[in-house]
């Protein structure tokens, strides 16, 4: 349909005006989104070279188009506050009927008030103006609900009526027995923390369950994940055609928890708050200023007066204020009580010229102070002053009473009525749907009074400080209700305002301070005040600042565990010379005299660590990470198909967006961090507005399988977005944002292309791709420039070559690629290879990055660790160990100073790069033995490089290292009796060592040569994935035997008590008896698969049973002297995972593969219980010392507790939450320990716990850097316990007296 002819002539009437003024790249935004204009048409008019021929252009084309581009021009105009422009085209406006789908007549029958009324409803206020219009639009929306679940969003700026508007459009007879008969359900929200949001929807549950009948009733959902599935229940199964209404929702994380595919209406602030659910989707905006008959309507309610009885000044306040409906709302109340006052407060609008404090096309700011000053002068002078206190509020941010209460002194009640005055005079706001009532002043109000009070802002948060300190004098409120989380987000912000700096260095720099903020509000809120405080708290002391902020970084992700971890016991892990550690350490002893247990890291000294922050942003496998090109954010994607973007200082989230249908392969910012790019397994490219979440553009039809990586160009000149893809032909593309298709396609490659990459200047792309090359592009043209064939350099075998990415230099003179196990280092000029960097042949690399302000290359491998290598040395400068699974993506901060990268154990790290140290490269296996002997602690065991380490336990200082054997070290065993140790080798021999202790010494020092002193005649066997078993003599390093004979890796070996004889099996299921001195053997055979372990029935030299088990189910009994088999028996329809004797030896037990545990009689040989009730493997099993009960664990990390007299189950451990990992040990159960009075449990898994026997409780928790513990070594005094992590990380715990 064309133009109509008055709006026509009104557009050529006053083009000349409009010519002059409009900027038409800010219209055109608003009538794209409106579909009036396409980009096409957005482009041509672009192309103008000046603004006015940009301005006629697009008048030109206006008067081409039809109503709805005429509408939506003015309705722009409005928008960007061309206001004078709007009103010259305002009169001619086209009309546009209405949708009449369903009658706007009241309907608001008995009936309907009963339905509201049950589902918590609100009533219509006192002062009501209807809205037909916009009631009906809503209406019309809700009857799209009839067939199928969806959301219906009112949104509009605040005191716009989103609320009443809401709720005056389910006030209809026909609406709710045709779309709504399962009732409606009204939940107010606001902004909430998880705690409270829990406690909201437990309401809405209660309420929903009462309805039905008793037996329906449940106990409150704990958590809101169960919350939500109690909620999905209730709506899909009880009430299938119910409505829920939201009102005032603000974050997008809120109303995740409401995506159950129910039908909502919801009122916000935030158009954009539904793109992060699923599910259909219908909006409705209302508008931000009332026509002039609505606002002298509200006018007339207030003065109890007919419109048309009003005086001349209404009309003039209401054109004064342009209709916002919070300035006629304040007038309004005014007025209400000084009824002959409309000349004084029109003169007050008028006449005050107050400072304009910032411009916005939401809100008129002149009228708004204008009436807030009026609306002030009216309060009796002791009620300004406490207005006044409102000041010291940040924005947004709602107080209860209480608060109040305590900053003014005064009862709650008094205080209440101070705070309804205040609410009737429309100078606060009150959020009733909370419990207690929370008060906020909207931000034009509070930016009013902090300009009227400038001088003043350091006493009044002074006031609130010492308010506080006299009210909190016992300790800090730690209840978690509302009055609690305002003092304990905000007290160090009054504290920093107020100037008091000592007192903030004794809040700041207190552990129980940093327990009971990071229970309450988390982490992040944490090291945002050590980052945003900083400056202070350095003139008090840099270095405790940050000791503090490093312990947070580290241990965010711990913090944010449930049940929450024990603070003293994570700060004992903080180096000896931290002010952390020193308060923890005075704490736990403190605690420890009441009985409380904790555990010091005797030997952390010895490990280093570069990282400096651990984030733990997604559930799922990150798959990419990247800053933003100022260095202040990061964003991550991955599995849960969501991309957030956070503080890269502290980690506190800014946004999370519901990105794509599919895993989220990459994230991409653009140089001006106003964008992020994101492609996905859908199949979709898109691109977000950072600061408002906002999806700008969707590309989904170019191609045609999974897009795995984006990038934007490095710099704005020309921004173009790079992407690649699984596609067989069109597979790397070049998009202009402004274009709605792509702008060129590159074509070359004919298997999938993994990554793309511009080079520093923009000139070239570098795509790396499933065939085997990396190719460069020509940006300008899209042309190939040069291939560079990677397959080349592995010239040897059949196996394809993947390119996994490339990386330029910041010369653009080299290019660095992944593939296989190396990363190789090319020359672009000549394609020739530089360099080649490779890694063993069992890890891969994942990903490469340049950094571009040095020579410096982040490698990321499948072995889960990052290197830093040194390209023009050659040299690998570091080791980043601490990630627990494949590394996906590492990048480099844009000044060098710092690294992420990301991994599929679900964290972001971060890495400072200007501490750089090789020391962390040497780390140690899993596989270890241990003596104790009074305060002596020896630990042996093989380190990465395949030598044996013996280790001094409470230093960590190396007392003997071997030389590097030529087949994997795979078990250990000491012997303190005589003079050797044992080595078990892969080729089936078995060692006793010739190595100097002069060649060790050399690099140890004096201070060592003492500490060997005590370990003379110590001896080692060490078994070898060859199958031979090597004993060496302590710290000489002299081979005393090789013990050849398995055929296959030696698993585990052991000494007898008398060292004479040494006992060892292996894969080739056979076990071998030693007289190692004299080479004699006795060989057990009969198992048929691999023995893992083995046991002497007791420790009585003169009894010479030996008990084995394997993974062929059976349990077997020899006589070690003569090699005879004395019982045989299938134990388990399993695999036979571990053993037990129980210390009167009158029983052992056997765990197994099959979930089952099984008590058999020593002597008999009968199964005495079988032990059912395990779901997953059971790993590991430990009878008490008085032999009375058995633990057992399983591959769940739970642990059971059984009476072994008539095989009861008498505890289960580990219910009290899962972790991350989805296991309630973070892991396998792997190995269990009774303290000497069997009072205490010890357990390792993904971590350490110690367990109350006789309750089932955890105790404590130590939490290790690494994870998948293999076993623990304990003292026989349960005083010191010894493990090894999966990154290598030797702990020496030591329980604190």
């Amino acid at each position: 349909m064309a133009l109509e002819e008055r709006p026509r002539s009104c557009l050529l009437r006053f083009r000349h005006k409009l010519e002059e003024d409009i900027k038409p790249s800010y219209l055109m935004d608003h009538m794209i989104s409106d579909g009036v204009m396409t980009v096409d048409e957005e482009e041509k008019i672009r192309t103008q070279p000046t603004r006015k021929e940009q301005a006629v252009a697009l008048l030109e084309l206006l008067l081409r188009k039809d109503n709805r581009a005429y509408i939506s021009f003015y309705n722009a105009l409005v928008k960007e506050a061309y206001d004078d422009l709007a009103n010259l085209l305002h009169d001619d406006l086209p009309y546009v009927l209405p949708d009449a789908h369903k009658s706007s007549s009241d309907g608001y029958t008995p009936y309907v008030q009963a339905v509201l009324s049950e589902g918590g409803v609100p009533q219509r206020p006192v002062v009501f103006v209807s809205r037909p219009e916009l009631v009906n639009r809503v209406r019309e929306k809700l009857y799209r609900l009839q067939k199928e679940p969806g959301w219906v969003t009112v949104f509009g700026m605040a005191g716009s009526g989103k609320s009443i508007l809401a709720a005056e459009a389910v006030r209809h007879q026909g609406l709710i027995e045709e779309c709504f008969p399962g009732g409606i359900h009204w939940l107010s929200i606001g902004q909430l923390d998880k705690p409270d949001l829990l406690v909201k929807i437990q309401s809405l549950c209660f309420r929903l369950e009462q309805s039905l009948d008793s037996q329906s009733l449940h106990r409150p959902p704990n958590s809101l994940d169960e919350a939500k599935e109690r909620m999905r229940f209730l709506m899909l199964r009880r009430y299938p055609r119910a409505l829920l209404i939201l009102d005032d929702i603000w974050d997008s994380t809120v109303l995740k928890a409401f995506d159950i595919h129910c039908r909502i209406l919801l009122t916000t602030r935030n158009r954009s708050l539904t793109d992060s659910v699923s599910g259909a989707k219908h909006e409705v905006e209302v508008e931000s200023g009332l026509d002039e008959n609505k606002a002298l309507e509200i006018l007339a309610l207030y003065t109890d007066t007919k419109p048309h009885g009003l005086p001349e000044e209404a009309r003039s306040i209401v054109q004064e204020c342009k209709g916002s409906p919070l300035v006629v709302s304040l007038i309004g109340a005014l007025l209400k009580e000084k009824p002959n006052r409309w000349r004084y407060y029109l003169g007050q609008l008028q006449q005050k010229q107050f400072k304009r404090i910032r411009k916005s096309s939401s809100y008129d700011y002149d009228a708004l102070d204008q009436a807030m000053a009026a609306s002030i002068e009216v309060l009796p002078e002791d009620h300004q002053e406490l207005y006044k206190d409102f000041t010291v509020l940040e924005q947004d941010i709602k107080v209860p009473a209480k608060v109040l209460s305590v900053l003014w002194d005064l009862e709650p009640e008094e205080v209440e009525d101070i705070l309804e005055e205040f609410v009737n005079k429309s100078l606060l706001f009150v959020d009733s749907h909370n419990k207690p009532y929370l008060y906020y002043l909207h931000d034009l109000q509070l930016d009013f009074l902090v300009e009227q009070n400038r001088t003043q802002l350091e006493s009044l948060h002074t006031k609130v400080v010492h308010q506080y300190q006299q009210h909190y004098r016992d300790g800090p409120p730690i209840s978690g209700d509302e009055e609690c989380l305002y003092w304990i987000r905000f007290l160090t912000y009054h504290m920093a305002k107020a100037n008091l700096c000592q007192e903030l260095y004794s809040l700041m720099f207190s552990l129980d301070w940093v327990s009971i903020k990071s229970r309450i509000m988390g982490p992040a809120h944490l090291i945002n005040d050590y980052v945003e405080y900083g400056p202070i708290l350095d003139n008090e002391n840099s270095e405790v600042r940050s000791q503090f902020q490093e312990f947070l970084s580290l241990n965010g992700h711990q913090l944010e565990q449930r049940p929450f971890p024990d603070v003293v016991q994570l700060a004992l892990s903080q180096p000896h010379t931290s002010e952390v550690y020193r308060q923890a350490l005075l704490q736990a002893q403190d605690r420890a005299s009441r009985g409380k247990l904790y555990f010091d890291w005797l030997n952390k000294n010895s490990v280093e660590s570069l990282s400096r922050l651990v984030i733990h942003p997604h559930q799922g496998s990150i798959y990419s990470a990247c800053f933003s090109h100022d260095g202040t954010k990061i964003a991550s994607c991955g599995a849960s198909r969501t991309l957030k973007v956070f503080k890269s200082t502290s980690g506190e989230k800014l946004t999370e967006i519901q990105a794509h249908d599919d895993e989220v392969l990459c994230c991409a910012f653009s140089p001006d961090d106003h964008l992020l790019a994101t492609c996905s397994s859908d199949r979709k490219v898109k691109v977000w507005n950072v600061e408002q979440a906002m999806l700008l553009r969707v590309f989904e039809e170019e191609h045609e399988e999974q897009v795995n990586h984006c990038q934007f160009t490095n710099t704005a000149r020309r921004l173009l977005l790079a992407t690649c893809s699984n596609d067989k032909f069109m597979n790397v593309k070049l998009w202009n944002l402004n274009k709605p298709s792509s702008q060129n396609t590159m074509f070359g490659h004919f298997e999938p292309v993994n990554h793309c990459c511009f080079s520093p200047d923009d000139s070239y792309v570098s795509t790396s791709s499933n065939d085997g090359t990396v190719k460069l592009f020509e940006v300008s043209s899209a042309n190939e420039w040069k291939t560079i064939d990677v397959r080349d350099v592995f010239a040897e075998g059949d196996e394809e070559v993947l390119v996994k990415c490339s990386t330029w230099t910041a010369d653009c003179k080299r290019i660095i690629c992944a593939a296989r196990n190396a990363a190789l280092v090319f020359d672009v000029e000549t394609s020739g290879m530089l360099l080649e960097i490779r890694t063993n042949r069992l890890s891969m690399v994942q990903f490469c990055q340049a950094c571009p302000t040095s020579n410096l290359l982040a490698i990321a491998f499948s072995n889960y660790a990052v290197e830093l290598w040194d390209l023009e040395a050659n040299k690998k400068m570091a080791d980043c160990s601490g990630h627990l699974s494949w590394v996906q993506r590492v990048q480099f901060s844009p000044d060098g100073s710092q690294l992420l990268s990301c991994s599929d154990d679900q964290t972001v790290r971060l890495w400072e790069t200007t501490k750089l140290h090789t020391s962390s490269a040497v780390c140690l296996k899993r596989d270890s033995d241990v003596l104790f002997n009074d305060e002596e602690i020896i630990v042996s065991a093989a380190d990465n490089c395949n030598r044996l380490q013996v280790r001094d336990g409470r230093t960590g200082s190396v007392l003997f290292q071997s030389e590097e054997k030529s087949s994997r070290i795979r078990c250990t065993s000491m012997c303190r009796q005589t003079s050797a140790v044992v080595l078990g080798q892969e080729d089936g021999t078995v060692q006793a060592a010739g190595l100097t202790a002069r060649q060790v010494l050399m690099t140890v020092g004096l201070r060592i040569r003492r500490l060997l002193t005590s370990v003379r005649r110590l001896v080692v066997a060490v078994g070898l994935s060859t199958g031979s078993v090597q004993v060496l003599e302590v710290p000489s390093g002299k081979l005393l035997a090789t013990l050849l004979g398995h055929t296959k890796t030696v698993l585990h070996c052991k000494f007898s008590q008398n060292g004479q004889t040494l006992i060892t099996s292996s894969e080739d299921t056979t076990i071998r008896v030693w007289r190692w001195q004299s080479e004699e053997c006795q060989v057990l055979q009969g198992h048929k698969e691999q023995v893992r372990s083995f046991s002497l029935l007791s420790s009585s030299p003169a009894d010479t049973r030996l008990l084995s088990w394997s993974f062929d189910g059976t349990v077997k009994m020899w006589d070690t002297e003569s090699g005879e088999k004395l019982q045989d028996i299938r134990a388990h329809r399993g695999a036979i995972l571990s053993c037990h004797v129980s210390p009167d030896g009158c029983l052992f037990a056997t765990t197994s593969a099959d979930m089952t545990a099984k008590l058999w009689h020593s002597e008999s040989w009968e199964c005495v219980h079988a032990l059912k009730g395990h779901q997953d493997c059971v790993r590991s099993c430990r009878f008490s010392w008085d032999s009375r009960r058995l633990a057992t664990g399983d591959d769940n990390g739970e642990i059971r507790l059984w009476n072994v007299k008539d095989g009861s189950l008498l505890k289960i451990c580990s219910r009290e939450g899962k972790d991350g990992m989805d296991s309630l040990h973070g892991g396998w159960v792997t190995d269990l320990h009774f303290s000497p009075d069997d009072s205490l449990l010890l357990s390792t898994g993904g971590y350490i716990k110690w367990w109350d026997v006789e309750k089932g409780e955890a105790l404590q928790t130590f939490y290790p850097t690494g994870t998948a513990l293999k076993r623990i070594h304990v003292s026989s005094d349960f005083s010191t316990f010894v493990t090894i992590d999966s990154i290598g990380i030797l702990y020496i715990l030591q329980r604190v007296a």
